[in-house]
């Protein structure tokens, strides 16, 4: 049965990484949904969040290709109800009173006013961005986007710090012997 999966995965910051990254989808033609890249909480540590729908023996196998990439620490797999989840959507508006009231009736923040345009700012998931662009269409949108999903696991510690921290007591009890 296919449905949302949030893939994490930490990496050293390397040239042509995310590239390698995506073919792996590609070649199991699986499409991407969400893809977002930054630093991560460690050091020198980038993390990739990738949004997929498809099936758990599929994500797992594609976790397990990902994770071969000689610049991949580790990747994780969630599903939507192990993390917190959002993304920001902007909107530039033809200026109208009836806009700025519906703006402001939705929870969105205002970056910029002009004479003819107003751009806004919604941060929630994906439905709720969508459902305001829907909104604002009738009053002429000029630009929309929206970027891709940033997650956050919701158990108490990011399990790439346990699993370093693995690493290094194993590295230890090597270099005992």
């Amino acid at each position: 049965m296919e449905q949302e999966y949030i893939i994490t995965v930490f990496s050293e910051n390397k040239v042509g990484l995310l590239s390698q990254i995506t073919t792996v989808f590609t070649c199991r033609n699986v499409n991407i949904e969400s893809l977002t890249t930054s630093e991560s909480a460690l050091a020198g540590i980038h993390k990739f969040t990738i949004v997929v729908r498809t099936g758990p023996d599929r994500v797992e196998k594609l976790a397990r290709q990902v994770e071969k990439k000689i610049d991949v620490l580790k990747v994780f797999v969630y599903t939507s109800d192990e993390v917190v989840q959002q993304e920001i959507a902007l909107y530039k508006v033809t200026r109208s009173r009836n806009v700025e009231k519906l703006v402001r009736e939705h929870n969105v923040r205002i970056l910029e006013i002009d004479d003819d345009y107003i751009v806004v700012e919604k941060t929630g998931h994906k439905a709720e961005t969508q459902a305001l662009f829907r909104l604002l269409q009738p009053f002429g949108v000029q630009q929309f986007v929206r970027s891709g999903t940033v997650a956050i696991i919701k158990s108490r510690r990011e399990l790439l710090n346990e699993y370093l921290e693995e690493l290094e007591r194993n590295r230890q009890r090597t270099d005992s012997f």
